[in-house]
């Protein structure tokens, strides 16, 4: 059984900005994936040489953007980034939606941390 899972990071940067690492290849390159390469709404993401596509499905400009794996065996299984900005404090939020299987919860935790820590050095946020 696959569980949903919502992952939440506070960001010190701008909404532009940190969208822009969310929904272009060269962005995610940057911290996601090893390389990212865009046809149409194809996305190919390459890791240690393997590769896999997941199709853009939805995408806010600086508000959200979501993708499904394109070997998914769920249509309803997605991975998708929400920008929120707090209306008092201006603080932005970055949430993450992933489909996991329940025995590696804790193991994507971690290499959502890994991978957002990565995305804090590279914007300096």
């Amino acid at each position: 059984m696959r569980k949903k899972i919502e992952l939440e990071y506070i960001f010190s940067s701008s909404v532009k900005v940190l969208y822009s690492r969310l929904s272009t290849p060269a962005g995610l390159a940057e911290w996601f994936a090893d390389d990212v390469r865009q046809k149409g709404d194809q996305f190919i993401f390459v890791w240690h040489g393997t590769e896999q596509t997941a199709t853009l499905v939805d995408a806010k400009p600086n508000s959200s953007v979501r993708f499904v794996w394109n070997e998914a065996e769920d249509e309803d299984e997605y991975f998708g980034f929400d920008i929120h900005v707090e209306p008092l404090t201006g603080e932005v939020a970055l949430i993450i939606t992933d489909f996991v299987d329940e025995d590696d919860v804790a193991d994507s935790v971690d290499l959502w941390d890994k991978q957002i820590e990565s995305l804090h050095r590279n914007l300096g946020a």
